[in-house]
């Protein structure tokens, strides 16, 4: 079933570039980042107590056709995780609506396939579908407000994570912050403010999960800011609070760090 999903993403990506080569280059991303703690959507991932990982990826846009394709992977940096190595494969189409209106709104569509590669027989592997809203004029002085919805289901009738099947809702608002600059060429610098309101609707991926309940899961605030290495490759810290409010998905408030290296092509 996998086998069959990805060569039917390959073939679409495939149709979508020779169609549309002409009308833009294709351009991408490739990032390296380090958090000290892997959190997803509430979850802590490599806990409880937290782990470092390492997530590399590459986004890949389709000759600005509003398709492109993302691998994304983590990996514990601590011992006796590895069977929580994680692929993500990930196909997209993004566009914008009533550009010129004040209730101009930005919109992804997504599928994702989650992949465990070290666990026998993909048992574990998951799909989602999302969709992901954002308007950028709403509000005057740069707040903008989002909105992620989100379905988890297994990727295969004999899953061990029969318990994954759910919806997720996350609220979502970011701010571009300007200060003065921190480096003595720079007239200023942009901190991005980050904050992120979830509501867990049954969606539990864990391996030995045991389902989750229906409600507010957690809260999340954060700050990151870019720095510009060359023209093409940048530097960015950033530092992240979460308020834990359902012991179903996390009995634990966390704080973590993240350190991407970014490069553009």
């Amino acid at each position: 079933m996998k086998k069959r999903i990805l060569l039917a993403v390959v073939v679409l990506l495939a149709a979508a570039a020779s169609a549309n080569a002409e009308e833009g280059k294709l351009s991408g991303t490739i990032d390296v980042t380090y958090v000290s703690s892997y959190i997803w959507r509430g979850f802590d991932v490599y806990g409880p107590g937290g782990h470092s990982a390492i997530q590399p990826s590459i986004n890949v846009d389709l000759y600005g056709t509003g398709f492109g394709t993302k691998v994304w992977m983590s990996r514990a940096n601590s011992s006796g995780y590895e069977d929580g190595e994680r692929w993500d494969y990930t196909l997209y189409y993004y566009n914008k609506l009533f550009d010129d209106e004040a209730y101009a709104t930005n919109y992804t569509v997504s599928w994702v396939y989650y992949s465990y590669p070290d666990s026998s027989k993909h048992t574990y592997d998951l799909q989602e579908a999302n969709l992901i809203l954002s308007w950028p004029k709403i509000f005057p002085g740069g707040l903008v407000p989002g909105y992620i919805l989100i379905h988890l289901w297994p990727s295969s009738s004999n899953s061990n994570v029969s318990q994954a099947v759910g919806w997720a809702h996350i609220f979502t608002l970011d701010y571009p912050w300007a200060v003065p600059g921190f480096m003595p060429d720079t007239i200023k610098q942009i901190l991005n403010l980050h904050a992120e309101l979830v509501y867990n609707d049954g969606a539990d991926p864990r391996a030995n999960g045991t389902g989750v309940d229906h409600d507010w899961s957690n809260a999340v605030f954060g700050v990151s800011t870019d720095f510009s290495i060359t023209k093409d490759l940048s530097f960015t810290p950033g530092l992240y609070y979460q308020v834990s409010m359902d012991d179903s998905v996390n009995d634990d408030d966390e704080t973590w760090v993240s350190m991407s290296m970014k490069y553009k092509f």
